[in-house]
């Protein structure tokens, strides 16, 4: 099996390609190398069969370049952040969704030509719902975003049901939540935050919490988020049939059910690193933002989400302060 990780310098990439790098395999199949792909040059780990490329889904040319040896197994997970998203709505667009139909198209035209249907992966987002929300999110609650970043997620999951159904590729849109905790730096997402105050303090730098305590949300570990996209690519689509999209298990929460929990995991020093600067936009931004869900249709295929915050901060520990300074 070959397979393509479009947005492979990135952390969930990362992550994705060292899991499949040590396993060898998917869904029973073989893995016999990898393609890695993104705007800035992916790194592979040494001794592993991959070529890595520099390549922008919006410039012409890009996306048939991608696919010309044509991988069996494509995982789209580029694109910017909901908040950068918000602010540069041109860019956006460009990158979130014309770059996502440049993809599309590159496999219609290769499937058109030679029958070639390879199964794609697409990471999608919670934020394809907007308000008003009612406490839980079921199986068949109306997508309708009230951001840009939400909207082009949720135009990106029409797509990719279509061609589906039109038979160019297998797709699957993998509805993320929020990941948490992140590793690396703060980046440029609205919800950065959720992860700052929990980061920071477990290596004794502060953080600021722009949102109040009550704020609830919907929430997955990296490791977990990497488990729903090796899941995604084993699945039996069959089961799917056209409803090609969907939300995956998430630990629902507060601020304070986090904090608590660092405070459980950490002590109290941890938590004292926390400083309060209220945020009115990102409040009003992230509280559009679905809190809840309904998942048992991913839970009846196998996937599996996480039930407490103190496991997110612990797989956190475990997976990223291994050798380092950390809390017992």
């Amino acid at each position: 099996m070959k397979i393509l990780i479009i947005g492979a310098a990135g952390m969930i990439g990362r992550k994705l390609l060292h899991r499949l790098a040590a396993e060898g395999e998917i869904g029973g199949q073989k893995i016999a190398g990898f393609t890695l792909a993104d705007v800035i040059a992916p790194q592979a780990p040494p001794g592993l069969p991959a070529r890595a490329l520099t390549a922008d889904l919006t410039i012409p040319g890009a996306a048939q370049t991608l696919i010309a040896d044509r991988p069996d197994l494509i995982f789209h997970l580029a694109g910017i952040v909901s908040g950068e998203a918000e602010k540069n709505f041109e860019k956006g667009y460009q990158v979130n969704l014309d770059g996502t139909r440049a993809l599309f198209e590159a496999i219609r035209r290769e499937h058109e030509g030679s029958g070639y249907r390879p199964k794609l992966i697409f990471t999608s987002s919670v934020a394809v719902f907007g308000a008003p929300l009612p406490d839980v999110i079921g199986e068949d609650f109306l997508t309708a975003p009230l951001t840009s970043y939400g909207t082009q997620k949720a135009i990106a999951e029409l797509l990719l049901a279509d061609y589906s159904r039109r038979g160019f590729f297998d797709g699957i849109g993998i509805r993320l939540p929020t990941i948490c905790i992140r590793p690396g730096a703060p980046n440029a997402a609205a919800s950065g935050f959720f992860s700052n105050i929990l980061r920071e303090p477990l290596v004794g730098r502060e953080a600021i919490l722009p949102v109040p305590d009550t704020l609830r949300h919907w929430f997955a570990s990296p490791r977990t988020a990497i488990s729903f996209l090796v899941h995604a690519a084993s699945l039996d689509t069959t089961a799917l049939g056209p409803r090609r999209n969907l939300n995956m298990p998430g630990l629902s929460a507060t601020v304070a059910d986090a904090i608590d929990a660092l405070k459980t995991v950490a002590g109290e020093d941890a938590v004292n690193l926390i400083r309060r600067e209220p945020d009115e936009g990102i409040t009003r931004m992230i509280s559009a933002w679905a809190r809840d869900f309904d998942a048992s249709r991913a839970i009846s295929l196998g996937f599996v989400g996480e039930t407490s915050f103190e496991d997110i901060i612990r797989i956190h520990i475990e997976d990223e302060l291994t050798g380092s300074a950390k809390p017992s």
